[in-house]
């Protein structure tokens, strides 16, 4: 796995790449997290494949800057552009989180490019953004925040989106801290939680009806940030879509059940 990076739009992002001449897969990560959250799903995907993670901007390792929209809108452009730069036509394409609605746009947007479409844990609809991210909004809450966020306020956030507690190690919590050791780090993640519309999505619905992308819907069971009624709605919404309740996982479930995960993505790859 190679890390490398790219000028979109006159910013850098960030990636991991497994260069392989098979079909490409493309993993976007959510809000909170960046492209470490795939580090044990990709071993678990076949070694033929194309495999591409990126960091969306302001996140990880790719740059922040703080005049650029971070909406769910902005990131499926930049999308289009990353996987047009890198000559990649048509491929499988992951969703997290946030990531799941990037994944959404870009799919009613090309969806000639995608050999399957796989949801995670997705926002949806008018049923999000949900707390605390819908409170960082708020100017005063927005500073509160920036005095405030630290390891303890984080791994709080993370213990509750894990199934199993032992899964919070430190080496996870090294992870998901690492942007937010700098101040710009935490105020990129501010603006992003600033910049969520979940008009985007609601823009899109009519739109998710008539999709023909091979589409697989997975929930942890036990996510506590996202409703269930989520996951039902997309499967009514999608046609032909598969829905799959995973009672091991929670909102984090590539840590909580990671082979469970990658099955059933590996699943999509057999789909016409």
């Amino acid at each position: 796995m190679k890390t490398e990076k790219i000028s979109i739009s006159g910013n850098m992002l960030t990636y991991d790449h497994r260069e392989s001449s098979g079909p490409a897969i493309v993993f976007i990560h959510g809000i909170t997290t960046y492209r470490f959250i795939w580090r044990k799903i990709i071993p678990l995907i076949p070694e033929e494949f194309n495999v591409l993670g990126p960091d969306l901007l302001g996140c990880g390792d790719s740059d922040k800057p703080l005049d650029v929209s971070y909406s769910i809108k902005a990131h499926a452009q930049r999308l289009e552009e990353f996987v047009d730069q890198l000559g990649i036509k048509v491929f499988h394409l992951v969703g997290h989180d946030v990531g799941g609605g990037v994944a959404q746009i870009f799919a009613v947007n090309n969806p000639s490019r995608l050999k399957s479409l796989t949801l995670l844990n997705s926002v949806a609809y008018d049923f999000w953004p949900v707390q605390p991210i819908i409170a960082m909004r708020t100017p005063i809450v927005r500073q509160l925040a920036m005095a405030t966020l630290d390891l303890g306020m984080l791994k709080v956030i993370v213990n509750r989106g894990l199934h199993n507690g032992d899964n919070l190690t430190d080496e996870l919590m090294d992870l998901f801290w690492y942007p937010m050791k700098t101040a710009l780090g935490r105020k990129a993640f501010l603006h992003f939680a600033r910049c969520l519309d979940n008009q985007n999505l609601l823009d899109i619905e009519t739109d998710l009806r008539g999709l023909q992308v091979p589409t697989a819907i997975i929930r942890g069971h036990s996510d506590p940030y996202l409703s269930e009624k989520i996951a039902f709605r997309l499967n009514e919404g999608i046609p032909g879509s598969t829905l799959h309740i995973l009672e091991g996982g929670s909102h984090f479930i590539q840590e909580d059940i990671p082979h469970e995960v990658a099955q059933i993505i590996k699943e999509s790859f057999l789909k016409p």
